[in-house]
């Protein structure tokens, strides 16, 4: 897969995982300045990495949710909270991820993320993510 193609593919998925009003947002902020971050991003980590068959997507935003929590990066987790739903996540499962993240991460992590989670499910709609 050429460049080019990695950037199609890993956008093709950006917007399944996102959603096309964020990405779309996105987009429009692009300038000289960040625009090669932007499309370096596209290409790798949605071209690379999300489009990799070795996990569904499902399971490689349970991943990222967590990763984020033991990083401490409340913007990005509040973006991958709201795509989980695009993923299939429940809110149960999103649940577990941070009870775990308690024992590995810390209380003041899980505490702090089970707080945003609230009120992204408040935002979306729990019903959105299911109840399973």
């Amino acid at each position: 897969m050429d460049e080019k193609e990695r950037y199609e593919a890993g956008m093709q998925v950006r917007r399944a995982v996102l959603g096309d009003a964020h990405v779309d947002r996105s987009l429009k902020n692009v300038s000289s300045f960040n625009e090669e971050f932007q499309e370096m991003i596209t290409r790798h980590a949605w071209g690379d990495i999300w489009t990799r068959p070795g996990l569904p997507r499902h399971t490689r935003s349970l991943i990222t949710i967590a990763m984020l929590i033991g990083m401490n990066r409340e913007g990005e987790l509040r973006l991958h909270l709201r795509a989980a739903k695009n993923n299939g996540v429940t809110r149960d499962e999103i649940k577990e991820v941070l009870l775990q993240s308690a024992i590995y991460c810390g209380i003041p992590a899980a505490n702090a993320s089970f707080h945003l989670a609230e009120e992204i499910f408040d935002e979306i709609g729990v019903e959105s993510l299911g109840q399973g």
